[in-house]
C-alpha cells in the first residue's frame, strides 16, 4: 500500500519579512507533523511573500532569501515544500524546494512565467526547463509553479517524467468568480494529465491585490475532495491512498456579495496591519459610498481602530447628518463633526482678487460653479489630511469605480487620502454589497441606501444631473475596461449611442486622475492598477 499525508499550510506571508514568514512557515509545520503530515506544502514565494516586485532586482534580497531558506531546512519539523526565489548561475528563478534531513534536497524551477492582467513575472525571472518530480513516501510527486498547471506542456512533461500526484504550489489573487474558474481550469489540465493534483494557495492582502486562500485537492476525475476555506489561514491535511485521494472535508463556497466583502475587509486589515497605521480616518458624507467603506473599515479594524469625520456644507441635508450619527452610533466609533461653512467663505475672500483678474481675461465667473463644488471637496480633504497628520491614522478614501472611471470624483479632495477601499467596486455592486451588510447585522441606516445618490455640492444636486442611471454607467464601464469591447458592439448591445459616447468619452480623459488615485482593493478581473495601463496622453479614436 502507498500511503502519503500532504499538508497543505495555507498562511498570510509579508511581503520582505523574511524572518517572520520562515517563523509562520515553521508553526505550520509543527502542527502538519503533529496531525501526521508526511509533507508540508506551502503557497508560492511563501518565504519572501508575493509579489515582491522590484526586490527581485536587488542581489542582496536574493542572498537574504538563500540564507534563510538554509536555516529553515535546519529547522523543519518535516519534509516541507517551499516557495521562494532563487539565484542561480547568475539568473533569476520563482522556485519550490524540498527542504529534508536538515538542507535542500531537490529544486524546481517556474517554467511558465506570467505577464499579463497583474502579473510581471518575465521582468524578474528566468524560466525553468526542468521537471522535478520526488518520491516521498514511494509515491512519485511532481511539482509545479501556479501557471505551469494552467497552460500545457509544463505538467504534460511532469507527468512523462513519472509523477503520480502534482504539487502545485500559488499566488493566485482574487476576483469574483475566480475560484470557479480555477475549477474550471484544474479539470480542463486534470482530464488531460490524469493524475490527483494538491493546490495551495496563499492568501492575505498585498497593496491592491487580495489572496484568497480557498486552497483545495482535486482527484484525477476532476471532483474536488478537500476544500480549504476562502479569506482565513488553513492547514488541511490530504490523504494520497493506492493512487487516489482519500474524501475530506469541504469548506462553505461564500456567496458573491459575502466573499466580495470578505476581501475588501482582508484587503483594509492587512494594508494597516501590515504597514502599521494605528488606525483610519473616513470623512462621511451621507451617502452610500462612505457609509459601506465605514462598516468595512470597521469589520476589519474594530471599531476602536475608525475615526468618522462628517464636515458638513450650507448644502449639506439634514437627512445626511442625521443618517451619519444614526450609523455612527450602531457602530460606535469616534465621530467628529466640522462644519465648512466659514472656511468656504474664507477661501472666497482669498481668491476674490485673483478671480477678478482673471475675469478681465475669461470673463465672469458664473454665480456658482465646478470651482465652488471642487472647493468643498478640497476643504474636506484638508481636514481629513490634517486629522490624518496628528493622529498618524490613515485616510481611507470612498469613491467607487464608477467615479473612478469617468473621473466623477476631486483631486486633492474627496480623492486625497492612502488607500481606496472600494476603487474597485461598481456604484451598482455598492448597494447590493451595503443590502448584504444589512443582513448580517443592520449597521446601515435604510435611508442611505434608499435615497437617490448625490454629491450634495450644490442646492438638489444628484448624480444623475452628470451621469447617465448607474445601471448603464456601470454595464458601459464594464464592457469597455474589463471586456475590452468597442463603442461600436456596446451600442449593438442595446446602449444609447449619446451614453456610450459620454461615458467612454470621460473614461479616457480621466485617465490623469485615477495615475493620482490612492491604490485601492482590486476584487474584478480588471481594476485601475496593476491591469488598467493606459496612456495619459493618447489621440487614439475609439470604432463607433
Amino acid at each position: 500500500m502507498s500511503r502519503l499525508r500532504i499538508a497543505i499550510a495555507q498562511f498570510n506571508a509579508h511581503v520582505g519579512d523574511l524572518e517572520g514568514n520562515a517563523g509562520r512557515i515553521l508553526e505550520f509545520a509543527v502542527r502538519a507533523r503533529d496531525g501526521g503530515a508526511d509533507v508540508m506544502l506551502t503557497p508560492e514565494l511563501a518565504l519572501c511573500g508575493y509579489p515582491p516586485e522590484d526586490l527581485l532586482m536587488r542581489p542582496d534580497f536574493y542572498r537574504a532569501c538563500a540564507l534563510q531558506l538554509e536555516k529553515l531546512a535546519l529547522a523543519a519539523p518535516l519534509p516541507m515544500v517551499i516557495g521562494h526565489p532563487e539565484e542561480s548561475e547568475g539568473e533569476f528563478f520563482n522556485a519550490a524546494s524540498l527542504l529534508a534531513n536538515g538542507g535542500v534536497v531537490a529544486t524546481y524551477r517556474k517554467r511558465r512565467l506570467p505577464s499579463y492582467e497583474v502579473f510581471n513575472e518575465e521582468r524578474y525571472f528566468s524560466a525553468g526547463h526542468e521537471t522535478c518530480v520526488l518520491e516521498l513516501n514511494g509515491v512519485r510527486c511532481g511539482l509545479a509553479i501556479c501557471a505551469d498547471l494552467w497552460a500545457t506542456g509544463a505538467a504534460e512533461a511532469t507527468l512523462n517524467a513519472g509523477a503520480e500526484l502534482m504539487l502545485t504550489l500559488n499566488a493566485s489573487p482574487f476576483h469574483v468568480n475566480k475560484q470557479a474558474r480555477r475549477y474550471e481550469v484544474l479539470r480542463d489540465r486534470v482530464a488531460v494529465i490524469d493524475i490527483p493534483v494538491v493546490y495551495a494557495n496563499l492568501i492575505g492582502g498585498q497593496d491592491e491585490l487580495v489572496f484568497d486562500g480557498a486552497s483545495f485537492a482535486m482527484d484525477g476525475r476532476g471532483r474536488v475532495t478537500h476544500q480549504l476555506p476562502a479569506f482565513a489561514e488553513a492547514l488541511e491535511c490530504v490523504d494520497y491512498v493506492d493512487g487516489n485521494l482519500v474524501s475530506g472535508h469541504l469548506a462553505d463556497r461564500p456567496s458573491r456579495e459575502a466573499e466580495v466583502y470578505a476581501a475588501l475587509k482582508l484587503g483594509v486589515a492587512d494594508y494597516l496591519g501590515k504597514n502599521e497605521f494605528p488606525g483610519a480616518i473616513i470623512g462621511l458624507s451621507g451617502g452610500i459610498d462612505s457609509a459601506l467603506t465605514l462598516a468595512i473599515a470597521v469589520d476589519a479594524l474594530g471599531a476602536d481602530k475608525v475615526r468618522a469625520v462628517m464636515m458638513p456644507s450650507p448644502w449639506t441635508a439634514q437627512m445626511s447628518l442625521d443618517d451619519s450619527r444614526e450609523m455612527v452610533r450602531r457602530l460606535g466609533v469616534q465621530y467628529d463633526e466640522i462644519p465648512i461653512a466659514d472656511a468656504m467663505k474664507q477661501f472666497a475672500v482669498l481668491l476674490a482678487p485673483t478671480f477678478s483678474a482673471i475675469e478681465e481675461t475669461v470673463g465672469p465667473k458664473p454665480v456658482w460653479d465646478t470651482t465652488d463644488e471642487n472647493l468643498q471637496a478640497r476643504i474636506r480633504g484638508m481636514l481629513l489630511m490634517a486629522i490624518s497628520n496628528r493622529t498618524g491614522r490613515i485616510v481611507l478614501t470612498t469613491g467607487n469605480k464608477s467615479e473612478m472611471a469617468v473621473g466623477y470624483a476631486t483631486l486633492y479632495g474627496d480623492m486625497a487620502g492612502g488607500f481606496a477601499v472600494i476603487k474597485d467596486v461598481a456604484k451598482t455592486f455598492v448597494y447590493q454589497l451595503a443590502h448584504w451588510r444589512n443582513s448580517v447585522s443592520e449597521v446601515i441606516p435604510l435611508n442611505i441606501i434608499t435615497r437617490p445618490p448625490s454629491a450634495e455640492l450644490k442646492p438638489d444636486q444628484t448624480d444623475q444631473d452628470t451621469l447617465p442611471p448607474y445601471e448603464v454607467l456601470d454595464a458601459i464601464i464594464e464592457a469597455y475596461m474589463e471586456r475590452d469591447e468597442s463603442p461600436r458592439q456596446i451600442i449593438a448591445s442595446g446602449i444609447s449611442e449619446a451614453d456610450v459616447r459620454k461615458v467612454v468619452g470621460m473614461l479616457r480623459k480621466n485617465e490623469y486622475k485615477r495615475r493620482q488615485a490612492p491604490v485601492g482593493i482590486r476584487v474584478t478581473q480588471r481594476g485601475f492598477g496593476k491591469d488598467w495601463r493606459y496612456p495619459i496622453t493618447s489621440r487614439y479614436s475609439d470604432e463607433y
